[in-house]
């Protein structure tokens, strides 16, 4: 049967490409309806990886050993095909259950993880089992775990392969659905060529347990008190009986149960840090999963070469944790002190793909140890617990749901609590920690071993005892050093992320800090200004050009709206824009939804005397949860709904700009409702600014585009969306502002001195850009076009450009402002002065 094995590596090759497209679409599709904030993917994580460590305990148990192996393993492969269709068809229905039941608190997170459990584990369940079911076609001898960890490594590699197949095509240049369906072909070929081998090997299964005792290595007959004897005989067959479980295998499995947490630990840890220096877009994070699978990978293959010729494997496992505390500092220290600091300015690339070349080295210089070390640990760890004569499946899955158990503990601990708690500096120091206690439990019983082995080895080598308790004080020590020479992120890295190398100013620091979902910052420049940073950008500041785009997001509607009273702000910030609503007198509610707690809690009281204490207000009601997923559950509706999300290109954010989630806002308008959206020129691409404007005007047809320009140069616009045909009067516009003086205080601090200076902004009309945007993709949930075509752009400055484009086709309605003419002379010279240029 030997020949037929490298065909099965092939096989999970292919098996490991469908379950990362899958993966990634699946994690995408239950986003949009549970939320993308860190609980709703902790639960999502859980779910996922719950029911790959349940299949992997369940196959021993539910499918008998006289099966053919590929056989089952070709039936699995065929149902996580259909399992994958279906939750593609099923999510609609899924989500209009969900949403009128969903809450906030425990319960809401319990139906989350619901929701979550439906969906993923019936496909989860049967991916985790394959592993195991492939395992009995392998006997237990170091020779087959070899092939084993082969096995594994062949995954992981078609995973590597999947990974970048869905993120840098199957999405960018299709959709969920096609991705979806070219998975299940691959599950369907691999089942197909399954049931293929199987016809072909027939029914020639081992029969472990009759030739358990004719294959049993013995220890060498030549010197039989030998230590090299000995470690042989406990290595391979345990003292056990055959079919029986090597003694003492529980330290192993806690052991490989510590390696997976702190991996799956350490990836979220190191993918946050990663992607605050590479700017995190769908492609960042799809070069960083493929480096981290990579390493795992190609470490399961060296340790599947050790697993086959070390008589120790348990010392080897040891080691691999021992050097993993090492590489964990490794990568804190790249990150932290060097990688930050190399002189790269993405925006001098022509070409993104330029960019991501340099990514995908710096990915490698700095995790790849690491992950080589984690992907050693699964070989060893079977090597470690194998004896002949065991139910190879029943090995395999109870080593596979350790780890995962260990993955999903690492996963939801670093993301939900540790991070938020501690900060990013001791979770690295905590994993170094666990990985060394994984180590010493493969250490200590060295230190002892059964009293009949004490006579023939302890009597020999009477130093050796004390060599090994030094060697262990010596590992301790050297993980304290370890641990202690983790640096803490710079600062710098917060607020400035991939153009680090490039500022050179003089700003300090107010505050930094590390929340369940992003990084925050607050810096102030020697002129005054305060600057709240996210993600390594400057989201919100105190300078001119920000405060007038924040002051307009909030007073243009209100002014707008005949008598505003509800207002819905999407994204804290600066709570600038928020705090804009506090002067209309008529306001009653203000909801501001928050996905970071730390934003409105720690950052908004720095521009308190901008926001005019917003988050204090009387009226103010704080949500945190993901924007989309509080619209889609909430029942109330508002009569202003303003939305200030984060950059397009940011993972995720796409999902504020879609064709179904400007529906969902306008669901929740009152009738004569108004919405305001945050368009930004800069760090974007003529493509993606297409998709945002038309996406929102295919919902709002008869919607408009107000510009905040730069002394004349492109910079960010708002679109301003209603219910009804809108008209404008410049008189009652005035006399309102006349009337509240608060209001007009507020504009003139941004220098807005009259109502028809405010109206000048004016940027055009959905009718008027038609044109424009005749080629523009529509950004929809099925596919988030605008994350892959704002990550092509987010090193491009081609604001001015992209202004002077939609400018052109800008005219002076008419039908739209009404009042008396000098007022509408006024603003048809400042609006056509504006198009000018002048």
């Amino acid at each position: 049967m030997r020949r037929f094995l490298p065909f099965l590596w092939l096989l999970f090759l292919g098996s490991g490409c469908a379950a990362l497209i899958y993966e990634i679409v699946w994690f995408q599709l239950l986003q949009l309806v549970v939320g993308s904030s860190a609980i709703s993917l902790g639960v999502l994580l859980g779910t996922f990886m719950g029911g790959m460590c349940l299949g992997s305990l369940a196959l021993a148990r539910l499918i008998p050993v006289r099966q053919h192996p590929l056989r089952v393993y070709a039936l699995l492969e065929l149902g996580i095909g259909i399992f994958g269709i279906l939750v593609l068809l099923a999510m609609p229905s899924v989500a209009k259950l969900y949403a009128p039941n969903s809450g906030h608190g425990l319960p809401g997170i319990l139906l989350r993880a619901a929701v979550g459990a439906v969906c993923l584990l019936p496909p989860t369940f049967l991916m985790g089992a394959t592993l195991p079911a492939i395992a009995r076609w392998i006997e237990m001898t170091p020779q087959g775990v070899s092939w084993l960890g082969f096995f594994y490594g062949g995954n992981i590699a078609g995973a590597v392969f999947g990974c970048l197949l869905a993120g840098f095509y199957l999405l960018r240049v299709h959709d969920m659905a096609t991705a979806t369906f070219v998975a299940a072909t691959i599950n369907g070929v691999v089942a197909v060529a399954g049931f293929a081998l199987a016809a072909q090997t027939g029914q020639q299964l081992r029969q472990a347990t009759s030739r358990c005792g004719s294959q049993r290595e013995e220890p060498s007959s030549t010197n039989p008190n030998s230590e090299q004897s000995l470690l042989t005989s406990v290595a391979i067959t345990g003292e056990e009986k055959c079919g029986q479980p090597v003694a003492d295998s529980w330290s192993v499995y806690l052991a490989i149960a510590l390696s997976g947490l702190c991996a799956l630990g350490a990836e979220v840890v190191w993918t946050r840090l990663l992607s605050l220096m590479l700017g995190p877009t769908v492609y960042t994070f799809s070069i960083i999963l493929a480096v981290f699978l990579g390493g795992l990978g190609i470490g399961s293959s060296v340790g599947s070469l050790l697993a086959r010729w070390t008589v120790r494997p348990r010392i080897a496992l040891g080691c691999c944790q021992m050097f993993l505390a090492a590489a964990i500092a490794w990568t804190a220290c790249m990150i932290a002190r060097s990688l930050p600091y190399w002189p790269i300015n993405p925006s001098l690339s022509r070409s993104p793909w330029f960019n991501f070349q340099l990514d995908l080295v710096r990915c490698c210089w700095a995790i790849l140890p690491a992950t080589c070390l984690w992907g050693a640990s699964f070989p060893l760890a079977l090597a470690a617990v194998a004896s002949r004569g065991q139910d190879p499946g029943q090995v395999v899955g109870r080593v596979y749901a350790a780890n995962t158990v260990g993955a999903i503990v690492g996963a939801i601990g670093s993301s939900i609590f540790l991070i938020g708690w501690v900060g990013t500096q001791q979770t690295q120091r905590l994993l170094i920690g666990l990985s060394t206690v994984a180590a010493l439990l493969m250490f200590v019983p060295m230190l002892w071993l059964p009293r009949k082995d004490r006579l023939s080895v302890g009597r020999t080598k009477p130093n050796r005892r004390i060599g090994d308790a030094v060697l262990l004080l010596a590992s301790i020590g050297l993980a304290g050093v370890l641990a202690w020479s983790v640096p803490k992120v710079p600062w710098e890295l917060v607020a400035h992320g991939r153009y680090l190398p490039t500022y050179n100013d003089d700003r300090k620091l107010l505050y930094m800090g590390e929340g369940m979902n992003a990084s925050v910052a607050v810096t102030e420049m020697s002129d005054g200004v305060r600057n709240f940073h996210v993600s390594g950008k400057v989201e919100a500041s105190t300078g001119p050009r920000d405060m007038r785009l924040q002051r307009m997001l909030g007073h243009l509607p209100a002014l707008l709206h005949p008598k505003p009273r509800s207002v819905l702000i999407v994204g804290c910030g600066a709570g600038i824009t928020a705090g804009s609503f506090v002067v209309h007198p008529d306001i009653e509610r203000i909801v501001i939804c928050e996905i970071e707690p730390l934003i409105p809690k720690r950052v908004a009281p720095y521009f308190k005397q901008e926001n005019y204490n917003v988050v204090n207000d009387p009226r103010v009601a704080m949500v945190y949860d993901d924007a989309r997923h509080y619209i889609l559950t909430t029942r109330e509706k508002f009569d202003i709904i303003t939305s200030d999300p984060i950059h397009p290109w940011v993972k995720g954010a796409a999902t504020l700009y879609t064709q179904e989630y400007f529906e969902l806002v306008k669901q929740h308008l009152n009738p004569g409702g108004l919405v305001t959206q945050w368009v930004p020129l800069y760090e974007s691409n003529s493509g993606a600014v297409k998709s945002e404007i038309a996406t929102f005007l295919d919902i709002f047809p008869n919607g408009t585009m107000w510009c905040n320009d730069d002394n004349g140069a492109g910079y960010d616009v708002l679109l301003l969306g209603q219910t009804d045909i809108m008209r404008i009067n410049v008189d009652e516009l005035q006399q309102r502002l006349h009337r509240d003086e608060a209001v007009a205080g507020s504009l003139r601090e941004v220098e807005f001195k009259s109502a028809v200076i405010l109206l000048a902004t004016y940027g055009g009309r959905g009718s008027d850009l038609r044109p424009w945007l005749q080629q523009a993709e529509i950004n929809r949930d099925r596919n988030l076009r605008l994350q892959y075509l704002a990550g092509l752009g987010l090193n491009f400055n081609q604001g001015t450009l992209i202004q002077d484009e939609m400018l052109a086709y800008r005219r002076f309605p008419e039908e739209l402002f009404a009042g008396s003419e000098p007022r509408k002379q006024m603003l048809r010279l400042l609006i056509a002065r504006s198009k000018a240029g002048k």
